[in-house]
């Protein structure tokens, strides 16, 4: 009964969660870029979530936002950040969604697909940074609107920054180590018809 069940996650996923997480908080803890504004930093680890994110799908890039986030937070020594542990893990969500447009396990990623990419990840660096992140703060913290607003856009756009030459790299370099179905044969005939 059990066997017939398709799994809400895979292990393949929980190993992804596992390592995926891991990588985030060392990027995030010792790869820290300050930023003119206090408490506020452009933070590698977002281009190693996208790359999570869109190989794994939504529920993976969530956990490993989420959890990466709030052992940094803990790490630090300073206390957990709530609202911002959440908009990590909606912003890796979010980025997560575009598993099924850049499907990097079975084909070629195009400068298309590129171009979605990077459009995608600004708005959803948007959605989490310029506006769940501060509203969080002013709602559960009570934090001042103006300091609020301003770090998350400065934590937003460090983000779009990072994600756009990093992140776009990571994926570069992945898809290409990809082997795609059939490329196996095409080599094949290629090799065989310069014998004949």
């Amino acid at each position: 009964m059990w066997g017939n069940k398709k799994s809400f996650i895979s292990v393949r996923d929980v190993v992804a969660i596992g390592i995926g997480t891991a990588v985030f908080f060392v990027l995030m803890r010792f790869l820290a870029i300050p930023t003119p504004v206090s408490n506020t930093t452009i933070n590698l680890g977002e281009p190693w979530l996208s790359l999570i994110g869109a190989i794994f799908g939504p529920i993976v890039g969530f956990l490993v936002g989420f959890i990466g986030h709030a052992l940094n937070d803990t790490a630090s020594g300073w206390g957990v950040w709530w609202t911002w542990v959440f908009a990590d893990g909606v912003l890796g969500l979010l980025l997560g969604l575009t598993k099924s447009r850049l499907k990097l396990q079975s084909e070629p990623l195009t400068k298309k697909k590129i171009i979605f990419f990077n459009i995608w990840q600004v708005v959803s660096n948007a959605i989490a940074w310029f506006l769940i992140a501060p509203l969080g703060d002013i709602v559960v913290y009570k934090q001042p609107a103006a300091k609020v607003f301003l770090q998350g856009i400065w934590a937003g756009i460090g983000n779009i920054v990072a994600i756009a030459i990093v992140g776009t790299i990571l994926l570069v370099a992945y898809s290409k180590t990809r082997t795609r179905s059939g490329s196996l044969k095409l080599k094949t005939d290629f090799y065989a018809s310069c014998y004949i």
